[in-house]
């Protein structure tokens, strides 16, 4: 992914006139729909960015969608520029920035400076009353699914000791363990949940090392 981040945050300064260019009135364009997926860790984590990434292959498959994806951009402006290069250079029309350090304040000031671009992050905090109307967010009940997996783990836990490792601990990741603690409790009034965050969304070795650990 080295030579994607380079043509999409250090090339893009010099490709702007290009952009701009291919842009131009009297150029004929295909009529189809760019979308751009930004994902915080790499692709194949078998977590939250892979769950985008199966849907962004999914999408590949209807005719006249492309999808440009690019991993492992950090919480910073780094994502302004990553949004930007999708909009000028691949077309982009609809973005799926999918972490949640992306909102506020690189979505919303992006958002703003694209007003024909559609915006979509994965979580609540868009609201009508503040943020532009052509930035949204989706989200789905992870509580009910996390719910469910504390029943599970509840049930088959040899020493009521259930291990859950987090990221941050910000209202939606509560809510997740909330719900995982009170569906194993549900089951097994004895169950204590351990619970260790590791403080980022994407650390391979730290999430090792706190699964070792417990």
């Amino acid at each position: 992914m080295n030579s994607i981040k380079f043509n999409r945050r250090t090339f893009l300064a010099g490709t702007g006139g290009l952009a701009l260019a291919a842009s131009a009135p009297g150029l004929a364009r295909a009529a189809s729909t760019t979308i751009g997926m930004i994902y915080v860790g790499p692709r194949d984590d078998f977590g939250w960015n892979q769950a985008h990434a199966v849907a962004a292959q999914a999408l590949k498959d209807i005719p006249d969608v492309t999808v440009v994806e690019e991993e492992n951009v950090p919480e910073t402006n780094a994502v302004t520029k990553s949004m930007e290069s999708m909009i000028q250079l691949d077309g982009a029309s609809l973005l799926f920035p999918t972490s949640f350090g992306y909102f506020d304040p690189f979505m919303i000031e992006t958002s703003k400076k694209y007003p024909d671009v559609e915006f979509r992050h994965p979580t609540s905090l868009w609201s009508a009353d503040k943020h532009p109307g052509n930035l949204g967010g989706y989200f789905c009940y992870l509580d009910q699914a996390h719910y469910v997996n504390g029943i599970a783990a509840g049930l088959s836990t040899r020493s009521n000791k259930i291990g859950f490792i987090a990221a941050k601990p910000i209202s939606l990741v509560l809510r997740n363990i909330n719900a995982f603690t009170v569906g194993a409790r549900k089951v097994n009034p004895d169950v204590k949940v351990q619970l260790i965050i590791t403080g980022e969304w994407s650390l391979p070795v730290r999430e090792a090392e706190a699964a070792n650990a417990l």
